[in-house]
Parts: C-alpha cells; structure tokens; sequence
C-alpha cells in the first residue's frame, strides 16, 4: 500500500539557510508525527515544503503514492489539508462559511455548497465546540474560538493527509486535550494522517506515534516517540537541561 506521504532525499532552506537535509521519511494511513525544536529550527519550513506550499531545496515528495510535482493543485488539496499558524480574514464571513471553504476542493466550477457540504461543516463545528457560533461574524472570535474554527475547517475538507502548524496555538489546556483527542480519533476511525508542529514535549509524547526533531543545523532523528524522546536527547534539542519524570508508568520531561 502506497505511504499518505513520503519523502525522499529531502532538503529544505530559507534565506540561504539549509535547515534539512537528506530526509527520508514515510507517513502511513492513521500514523501520527510530531515535528518538535527550537524556534528558527525549521519546523515550519519543513511542513510547508511537505505540503507543497514551498519547494524543496533537493528531494522529492510523494502524496498517496504519486510525485507531488505531478499533482494538480485541486488534486492536491482534495487529499491533503493544511493548517497554518496564522488564520488569515480578509472579509466578513460566518463561522459556517467560513467552515464551508473546506469543501472548497470538492466542488465543481462555479458550484455552491450542497445541504450535504453544510451537514458536513456543521457537524465539524459541533466537534470542535462551535455549534452555537454558527452564524457570528468570524471576525468576533476569541483567538481560541477561531483556532477551533481553522481546525473545523480542516475536518470539513476531510483529507487524507493534514499538516497541522502549531494546533494548539491560542488554545487553553481543555481545548488543547479536546483538539489532540479530537484528530487522535480521526486518525484512528478514518484513517487520517497526522503531522503536526508542537512545542508541548509531553503531549507530543502522548499523541504522538513518531517523532521527528529538527536541530537546527541540517541534522534530523526521527522515530517513535518511546525511543528519540529521552531527557539527553531534548536537552540537545532545546538547549536547556531536562529531566524524565516516571509518573504510573507514564514518562514526563520537565527543565531543570
């Protein structure tokens, strides 16, 4: 069965800066990843150029089987959806047409949203806990609200593959565990693969089957979380000693 997403050989760059090199990398159906480093490390860069927004510096990139460069753009986002940190309004919209743009992808030219594209937008507001919110004005939202919005709006364009930068952005810690278990039960029912920017070590260690850590000098581990999220390695990671907490068989990192 072909990988959701594979890379191969990948480099990735800004400013004349080489923040990956020679990745290799494979992401199943249901698997779910966790870029983690510091800031600047290239986190963001290297989710971009995966999802195509930004080419590669050398490398190729496969989506559900097929070279990404091979791809039409619709093609593309009917199968991967994408998550960026900062959600853009440029006009006056509701939070359910604003939820409806992820069907965009699926709809004929010149088409309008069906009842079953708005059953689809609604029942992914009532996910997130927005169901009452429905008819505001996107621009009333709390940071909060209009994150849980972005996070809707990726569900309602129902991809095989989302890249998710920094989901948990302007979250409080209810609506963090609510959005992890949320995609955590996507990944597992339907099969959607996950890669997400994270800062949080431990939640990454819970929700996380792999990791992948970027230090910020071209150099890369990637593996499951049990094996390449130890207190040495995430020390090198940050630069900041941290220690591992063994709490009912549960591992935590805290900083020194």
């Amino acid at each position: 069965m072909s990988a959701l997403l594979e890379a191969r050989d990948l480099a990735a760059a800004i400013g004349g800066r080489t923040l990956v090199s020679c990745l290799d990398l494979r992401l199943d159906a249901g698997e779910r990843l966790a870029i983690l480093g510091r800031n600047g490390a290239g986190k963001t860069t290297l989710l971009h150029t995966l999802a195509g927004l930004r080419q590669p510096l050398a490398g190729d990139i496969r989506l559900c089987g097929e070279a990404m460069s091979a791809l039409a753009p619709r093609r593309i986002a009917q199968l991967r959806g994408v998550l960026l940190q900062q959600q853009i309004d440029a006009f006056p919209a509701s939070v359910l047409e604003t939820a409806l743009i992820g069907r965009h992808p699926w709809l004929d030219r010149w088409a309008w949203e069906s009842a079953a594209d708005a059953r689809a937008a609604r029942q992914a507001l009532a996910a997130v806990g927005l169901a009452e919110l429905e008819q505001r004005d996107v621009h009333t939202l709390s940071g909060g609200e209009r994150q849980r919005l972005a996070v809707a709006t990726l569900l309602t364009q129902a991809p095989q593959l989302a890249l998710l930068d920094e989901p948990l952005s302007h979250l409080d810690l209810n609506h963090q565990i609510a959005v992890l278990e949320l995609l955590a039960s996507r990944a597992r029912d339907s099969g959607m693969g996950l890669v997400m920017v994270m800062h949080d070590v431990n939640l990454a260690r819970r929700y996380a089957d792999r990791a992948l850590l970027l230090f910020g000098d071209g150099s890369v581990r990637c593996g499951p979380v049990a094996e390449v999220l130890d207190a040495p390695t995430l020390s090198r990671l940050y630069g900041h000693p941290l220690r591992r907490i063994d709490a009912g068989g549960s591992d935590y990192f805290i900083p020194e």
